[in-house]
């Protein structure tokens, strides 16, 4: 059975089958609107990322997990660990490493403990259950973009890192020039569609185009971590700026 540190399954809302019901709470974030929403979805997750991605999404969290190489942590904290790709592709390139995956889905949790990811915790983002200083790097994979306080989420993260700790967060932004109005015109009308016939759930997808378009990318991204716990952060665009990583050091 696969063990969840800290769990507390009977305080987590179970999945809704109503995902109609859910959409105007999903497109505002409310936590227990978008956990369902990953529930409901957790089943074919990887196969609906790497299919609507063209296979780019592994590129991009290999990217992530060589600039996480480099600093060298001893401990690594993935939130939003979802399926676990991110923090498997840390493991594979820091073998002596801790690495915590964290998220609010169990049911995504689960999936991540199938595909090898040891330690994890069921823990909401805003309000994490480790002390003070416990990681040496935190990493956040297309997740901060759900959550409900970005800004919250970001001091959180600062908290739990050490001194001198790193933080990487790699989302989705929209890029500048040409491919700027076709890849819009992707997201609203393209991926929902190709989404709900891979996962059934459409409206998943519908928020995900959202939460994308309002999400801070690039210098206000940046703004927003060194106004919440840390310094000397930059924003490193992928594949024309269809994604971006950005990482600073705790303040």
């Amino acid at each position: 059975m696969l063990s969840l540190p800290g769990a507390k399954l009977g305080d987590m809302p179970l999945p809704s089958t109503e995902s109609d019901r859910d959409a105007p709470s999903v497109a505002a974030r409310e936590p227990a609107a978008v956990r369902a929403m990953f529930d409901r979805i957790a089943r074919r997750y990887d196969l609906a990322n790497h299919l609507l991605s063209g296979g780019i999404d592994f590129w991009w969290r290999h990217r992530a997990a060589e600039i996480v190489k480099r600093w060298q942590p001893a401990r690594v904290l993935d939130l939003a660990t979802g399926s676990g790709d991110l923090a498997l592709t840390i493991m594979r390139r820091l073998p002596r490493a801790e690495v915590t995956g964290s998220d609010f889905s169990p049911e995504m949790l689960a999936v991540a403990g199938r595909k090898g990811v040891q330690r994890l915790e069921l823990a909401d983002a805003l309000a994490l259950p480790f002390p003070d200083g416990s990681f040496d790097c935190v990493t956040v994979a297309f997740g901060l973009r759900n959550m409900a306080d970005w800004a919250a989420a970001l001091r959180e993260m600062s908290r739990v890192l050490a001194a001198k700790g790193h933080v990487l967060v790699l989302d989705f932004s929209i890029p500048s020039g040409s491919l700027r109005p076709a890849y819009r015109f992707y997201l609203r009308h393209c991926l929902p569609t190709l989404a709900g016939v891979i996962t059934g759930q459409k409206n998943a997808y519908d928020y995900l185009g959202a939460s994308i378009e309002k999400f801070p990318s690039g210098n206000a991204m940046t703004a927003l971590m060194e106004q919440n716990g840390f310094r000397g952060a930059r924003a490193i665009p992928l594949t024309g700026g269809i994604a971006t990583i950005y990482t600073a050091e705790k303040s």
